[in-house]
């Protein structure tokens, strides 16, 4: 019975029982010291009401002088005993049990969550989660252990119920009806969790988190619907941002392969563009090149502005000929996407990021302090020696997958300064040091809060609410209304967010051209944008759309053999 008190009130039950005891005891021995050491007899009523005057600090009656030094040391040790006690009970015992007497109570059952979303504890794996829910109007409700945690969430304004499935299985009637269950607890209270919630007769969506893969299969026989291991899903989303041959940045481009090129180039500190707008640097007029997108900070802007800065660090994703693509690459510094990638760390993620790139064919080298199966190289990744032999300038690219985020923060700084064109991509636990790393020096940073709220939101929501990739789409587009007249490309950007990449004529492709250049008939007009400014370019200019678009005989197919698709899509993972 005592054991199912709050703790507050089994420490105040514990005290009251003990204050007895210890007067008795006291008052024994004051009453022994008396008789034996004194000479003097006192009564036990007596003698405990000398322990209690004292170790109340309230002063005393009759006793007030002692000749033997041992009582003497007896009565000096009790008093700072009672000082100590005074001390002791109001922190303790008192303060506590005033505390949980008066504050709001936990809520311990669980509300009707009709198109709710349950999250089991909160975690480093929810926190996006739950932003993408309040922005998408879905109420949350967090099912948290730890009462500390519980508060915290309750003050910042989340609904929490608390509760303890090693002591009592919740009551999940309530559950029936909810959008959604998610699991981000320990394996074995997850599936107690799902099993729960099935006999209250849940048949809703369960997504649960696992920390061992070993055990998806199990949740899913439990009654979760999905299971996924976040390291894992952060490790495939850092391996696809790495190659190439996993995630091709310009995916399908085979119609105008032999004309147009697509590049990332990074903006050098001596590159001339540094710190210049895109209209300031004047990169069409100076190269023949179009900037079709800008990766900042690690989010990829796909409809850059005239105005759109190009500081120290931002990669430009553009597209033209071979020969405008290398007068950019000179201007500022090209990416490489040749050489071994390098990943450190001999973390779950680091493993299988490298078991990832080497499945697609990348040389990789694995980085870690010390020896273990599959470690290429050992040393401290913070020395430079040890990163000099390992070739890190040499590098396609530089994933850190370690084991905390301030290791990451420092590793960025150092390896920035050792290898300042070098492509960094950081695997990061917490969202909220993403931008950290960021501004340390890496070009790419990812959260597991990231990507398994993208992968939550998708189950959840049915859609990605929040996308770790960014989308630029070039499509091919008859040139309407423009027939005859000047091709005036900023003023198409400015009205439309699209750029205007190319024109196809006959059997070639113009990439290099001015606002004086007139669109002729049957010419193809090629378009870069997103989704919605595409739309837009058509409801504007719908003549462009409803004109056929002629098919060129080039002999250029697909792997099936199908003849190469006119709408390319480029998927740039972020």
């Amino acid at each position: 019975m005592i054991r199912n008190l709050p703790r507050s009130y089994r420490r105040l039950l514990y005290l009251l029982l003990a204050l007895p005891v210890c007067l008795v005891a006291f008052g024994l021995v004051y009453q022994l010291g008396m008789h034996f050491l004194e000479g003097q007899e006192r009564t036990l009523g007596e003698s405990i009401e000398f322990a209690a005057e004292t170790l109340t600090t309230t002063g005393y009656g009759r006793d007030m002088r002692w000749t033997h030094p041992l009582m003497v040391t007896y009565v000096v040790a009790l008093q700072f005993a009672g000082v100590m006690l005074v001390f002791l009970v109001f922190p303790v015992f008192l303060i506590p049990f005033f505390e949980e007497r008066f504050e709001a109570r936990l809520p311990r059952l669980l509300p009707p969550m009709a198109d709710r979303v349950l999250i089991y504890r909160y975690g480093a794996a929810v926190t996006s989660l739950l932003d993408l829910l309040e922005h998408e109007g879905v109420q949350a409700v967090v099912f948290e252990e730890d009462e500390a945690t519980a508060r915290r969430l309750r003050e910042r304004g989340l609904e929490v119920v608390f509760g303890n499935l090693r002591e009592e299985d919740p009551d999940l009637t309530n559950l029936v009806g909810a959008r959604g269950l998610v699991l981000n607890g320990e394996d074995n209270y997850n599936a107690a969790m799902t099993l729960n919630a099935r006999y209250h007769g849940y048949q809703g969506k369960i997504v649960a988190m696992v920390r061992d893969p070993n055990r998806r299969p199990p949740m899913i026989r439990a009654g979760a619907n999905t299971a996924f291991t976040p390291t894992h899903v952060l490790a495939a989303a850092l391996s696809a941002r790495a190659s190439m041959k996993i995630s091709p940045r310009v995916a399908g481009v085979r119609h105008l392969g032999q004309h147009l090129e697509v590049a990332e180039l990074r903006v050098h500190a001596a590159s001339p563009f540094a710190g210049k707008t895109i209209g300031e640097a004047a990169i069409r007029e100076q190269t023949g090149a179009t900037i079709i997108g800008l990766w900042v900070g690690g989010v990829l802007s796909a409809q850059p502005k005239l105005e759109s800065a190009l500081n120290v660090g931002t990669i430009l994703v553009a597209i033209g000929s071979h020969s405008s693509i290398e007068r950019l690459g000179r201007l500022a510094t090209p990416v490489s996407r040749e050489g071994a990638f390098l990943v450190i760390g001999d973390t779950e993620i680091g493993r299988k990021v490298t078991e990832f790139l080497r499945d697609a064919g990348e040389s990789v080298r694995l980085l870690a302090a010390e020896a273990a199966p599959g470690v290429d190289i050992v040393g401290d990744h913070l020395d430079h020696t040890v990163l000099d032999a390992a070739g890190i300038r040499d590098m396609q690219g530089i994933i850190l997958a370690l084991d905390s985020d301030s290791a990451t923060l420092f590793a960025t700084a150092v390896i920035r300064n050792l290898a300042p064109d070098a492509m960094i991509m950081a695997g990061v636990r917490q969202a909220e040091n993403v931008a950290r790393i960021h501004r340390a020096g890496a070009d790419f940073a990812l959260s597991m809060s990231q990507v398994a709220g993208q992968l939550l939101s998708y189950h959840l929501l049915g859609q990605s609410a929040v996308s770790v990739e960014g989308k630029i789409k070039i499509v091919a587009t008859a040139p309407g209304n423009f027939v005859g007249r000047p091709l005036l490309k900023h003023w198409i950007r400015d009205r439309t967010g699209c750029s205007v990449v190319a024109v196809e004529r006959g059997e070639s492709i113009v990439v290099d051209f001015d606002e004086t250049f007139e669109v002729a008939p049957g010419d193809i007009v090629y378009l870069s944008g997103t989704n919605e400014t595409i739309q837009t370019y058509f409801r504007m200019f719908p003549q462009t759309r409803e004109m056929p678009i002629p098919q060129m005989e080039t002999g250029l197919t697909d792997e099936a053999g199908a003849a190469a698709p006119r709408s390319i899509e480029l998927d740039l993972k972020g």
